[in-house]
C-alpha cells in the first residue's frame, strides 16, 4: 500500500493506482482530475492511459493537469459514459474508483465486448462492496489482490481483479453448492484476500463494525425482527475473526 501523497493523490487513491499491473496500457473510467493518470504515467506504471469522465467539466481540468504535467502524449482524455468510448484493444486495465457499487457493475455490464478485451479491473466501489464482490464471483473472475486504506474516519476497500478470457476454464462459480456456502457470503462482504492475509485495516474495520452493531442492538430489543439482523451480522463479523485467526 502507497502511504505517501504525490503528484496530488490521497492514500485513497494511491492505493488504488497501487493496485495497477506494471507495463498495461489503463484507462481511467471517472478520472476527476486525472491525477492518477499523470501518477500512472509519471511512475512509469502504465506507458499510457486513457482518462475518462462522463462530465466535461473535470475532464477539462484533467486535460489541464496533464498538459501542465507535459504528458500529452501519454495520456488521452476522452468524454465517455462508462467504457462506452473505449474500443476493444485500446487498454488491458480499467480503473473504476471512487462510485457506487452498482454503477461499477453497470458499467461492466453495458459493453461485455470491451470487458472482455481487458486483462485486469482495479475496482474501488464507495458502497456496496458485498454486491459488487457477489457480481464478479458468480461471473468467474478472480480477486486477485485486495487493499484497504483508513482515511479521513472512512475505511475504503479495493481490489485488482483478473477478467476471464474466453474460452477459459473455470469453476462454475454460479453453481448453487457454491452460492448457498456461507464462506463464500462472508468474503463477498469482507474480503476474500483482506480475509486470508489477515489485513490490519481489516481487524480496524471489524472493530469499528462491531461497535455500530452493538450500539444498535441495545436501541432494538422492542423489534425481534432487527434485532435477529443485527444479530446474525455480529455474528459474521466473530466468524470473520475467526477465519483471519485460523
Amino acid at each position: 500500500m502507497v502511504s505517501m501523497q504525490k503528484f496530488g493523490l490521497s492514500d485513497r487513491m494511491a492505493a488504488v493506482a497501487g493496485l495497477v499491473p506494471h507495463g498495461v496500457r489503463a484507462c481511467d473510467v471517472g478520472c476527476d482530475h486525472g491525477f492518477v493518470s499523470i501518477y500512472l504515467v509519471r511512475e512509469q506504471i502504465c506507458p499510457s492511459v486513457i482518462a475518462m469522465d462522463i462530465n466535461r467539466g473535470p475532464l477539462l481540468r484533467a486535460k489541464e493537469h496533464i498538459e501542465s504535467a507535459r504528458l500529452s502524449a501519454y495520456i488521452e482524455t476522452r468524454l465517455s459514459d462508462g467504457i462506452e468510448k473505449l474500443l476493444p484493444g485500446e487498454a488491458e486495465c480499467m480503473i473504476a474508483a471512487g462510485m457506487g457499487g452498482r454503477l461499477i457493475v453497470k458499467i461492466l455490464e453495458d459493453h461485455p465486448e470491451t470487458l472482455s478485451s481487458l486483462r485486469y479491473l482495479v475496482l474501488q466501489p464507495q458502497s456496496e462492496l458485498r454486491f459488487v464482490r457477489e457480481y464478479l464471483r458468480r461471473k468467474g473472475f478472480v480477486i486477485q489482490k485486495e487493499d484497504m486504506v483508513l482515511e479521513d474516519g472512512k475505511f475504503y476497500p479495493m481490489m485488482l481483479v483478473e477478467v476471464l478470457c474466453p474460452g477459459e476454464v473455470r469453476r462454475d462459480a454460479g453453481s448453487e453448492e457454491e452460492i448457498n456456502n456461507y464462506r463464500y457470503h462472508l468474503e463477498d462482504a469482507f474480503g476474500p484476500c483482506l480475509i486470508k492475509e489477515k489485513h490490519p485495516v481489516l481487524l480496524e474495520y471489524l472493530t469499528f463494525w462491531e461497535a455500530q452493531q452493538e450500539k444498535i442492538w441495545k436501541e432494538v430489543q422492542a423489534y425481534p425482527g432487527r434485532r435477529a439482523q443485527v444479530e446474525e451480522e455480529l455474528g459474521r463479523i466473530r466468524d470473520v475473526r475467526r477465519l483471519m485467526q485460523s
